[in-house]
């Protein structure tokens, strides 16, 4: 399960025209503000990604204001992994949980997974939380992560596993935002 002392969220690239191409991208969206919203209540690290900005475009603007304050890490390889900053970021937080949500679930996402699996972090990916152009892009993408050691879950299921609790601190703040 997750631990709030060991899990940090990654948020990969959802940016520009492309991120509005998403299968349900309005769900997406409004799944990954939440996600967002729930790890800054719970002061979860928060790692995002953009790929290429200067040619995709920056994050999109519902998400990069709740980013605001943090300071996105620039990638040109699609995972995370081969993009020295974010491995500097990641092992920063001295976390080995990783919250994986962003686009797209069958590049980005699922080659990021890979890369953090084979270095010995567990990975959860949010369902609700990642998507591709096409839905069988994404569930071939979660398909594959799983059955390489991936944990599947949603954003409610993941914020409610990180407080364990009823009487957690932000208990109401997080059902607030799940409502």
């Amino acid at each position: 399960m997750l631990n709030l002392d060991s899990t940090v969220l990654v948020v990969v690239d959802v940016q520009g025209k492309l991120a509005t191409l998403m299968h349900e991208h309005e769900s997406l969206f409004h799944n990954i503000v939440t996600m967002v919203k729930g790890a800054k209540l719970l002061n979860v690290p928060i790692l995002w990604l953009e790929q290429i900005p200067e040619k995709l475009g920056g994050t999109v603007p519902e998400l990069a204001n709740e980013l605001s304050g943090f300071s996105p890490v620039r990638k040109s390889s699609f995972s995370a992994c081969g993009e020295p900053a974010f491995i500097s970021a990641l092992e920063h937080t001295g976390c080995r949980q990783v919250l994986l949500t962003g686009i797209e679930a069958h590049i980005c996402v699922y080659q990021t997974a890979m890369d953090l699996l084979a270095g010995g972090y567990e990975v959860e990916v949010l369902v609700d939380g990642v998507s591709s152009r096409t839905l069988q892009n994404k569930e071939v993408a979660l398909d594959k992560m799983s059955a390489q050691g991936a944990d599947l879950t949603t954003v409610e299921m993941a914020l409610f596993e990180l407080m364990k609790s009823a009487e957690a601190e932000k208990f109401r703040e997080i059902a607030m935002l799940i409502k």
